[in-house]
């Protein structure tokens, strides 16, 4: 489905299979000397046939178009490098592509996730999710030279429209938004999605992803936004979905204060079995195995959140790091 959301801006609905939220918004840009396309998709047959098939209805030349992936999470970057001519850029984060090239060259997917295990979580249950998760088995690859790495202030320059690159580190540690000062159009990406809240989780090597996820919502909060373009789904009022989400936080971290409070010693694995979450299933147990993974993430984030702030302390018994109020 092919939406004209403002002149010569496009929205490209690419279906997800398997994934709760079901379609990527790719968005297309028409300039008068370069074309440029905003996210991709995952790397999957499926996928590409949906994007394909909006570009040539778009009439779109791929020999005058650029790629540009808001954050490496692989339903936004995994095709990135079939969509475009061998000698146009593929624009993301300088720090993004740091973490994409490192994650390609990865050995072992347990180095990256030796906190899950640390944090209980079931070693037998991470296998699988590196066997069925579409971010580690359908990514993009590294592209070397292709790749044109952005810094906050970057501009962009399409046909009549500037993109300003705000990098906002939380939901990946280089995630960017990107906004069109004169018409007042923010690309949101997925740091601002309206009817979900973004999974914020533990990234390695980086201690608050939480708090810069705040941090960044707060910064951009009173940019003036006549529309904004998320990653998924559904647009909304801006400002008032900022507020939201930082409710949101405000209310999650309350609760694994709660429920540190009235189980003490509990791991992470088991406090993000007792958080409130928005999934059809029965209990804890009958999660799909990846949806355990971005839970446990999550509740990670909020646990780091609380221990850069002396809120709580863990001590470690046994495998795993067990956790209580200060």
């Amino acid at each position: 489905m092919i939406e004209e959301v403002y002149k010569n801006i496009y929205r490209i609905g690419v279906v997800l299979p398997g994934n709760p939220l079901k379609e990527l918004n790719s968005y297309f840009i028409r300039g008068k000397d370069s074309d440029l396309l905003i996210d991709t998709g995952f790397r999957r047959p499926v996928c590409r046939e949906a994007l394909e098939q909006g570009l040539r209805e778009l009439e779109s030349d791929p020999a005058r178009r650029d790629v540009l992936a808001t954050h490496l999470h692989s339903d936004h970057s995994g095709m990135a490098d079939l969509f475009t001519g061998p000698d146009r850029c593929i624009y993301m984060s300088a720090v993004d592509i740091a973490l994409l090239n490192r994650f390609n060259e990865e050995k072992d997917p347990f180095y990256r996730h030796s906190r899950f295990l640390e944090e209980g979580f079931p070693r037998e249950v991470l296998l699988e999710v590196f066997r069925t998760n579409p971010a580690m088995t359908e990514k993009m690859p590294g592209m070397d030279g292709r790749l044109c790495g952005l810094q906050d202030g970057d501009i962009l320059q399409v046909g009549d429209y500037r993109l300003e690159t705000l990098l906002v580190p939380g939901h990946t540690p280089g995630n960017t938004m990107f906004y069109l000062r004169d018409q007042q159009i923010m690309f949101t990406g997925d740091h601002i999605l309206f009817d979900i809240t973004p999974n914020i989780t533990h990234w390695q090597g980086f201690e608050d992803s939480l708090g810069s996820y705040l941090d960044q919502l707060r910064r951009v909060r009173d940019i003036p936004v006549r529309l904004a373009l998320p990653g998924h789904r559904k647009t909304g009022d801006y400002r008032a979905r900022i507020d939201s989400i930082l409710d949101h936080h405000r209310r999650r971290i309350n609760d694994a204060l709660q429920i540190i409070e009235q189980h003490p010693g509990m791991s992470a694995y088991e406090i993000a079995g007792c958080m409130k979450w928005k999934i059809r299933a029965a209990d804890w147990d009958s999660f799909p195995v990846v949806q355990k993974w971005f839970a446990v993430g999550e509740c990670l984030s909020h646990l780091d959140y609380l221990l850069k702030r002396d809120r709580i302390r863990y001590e470690i018994a046994g495998r795993a790091k067990r956790y209580y109020l200060r």
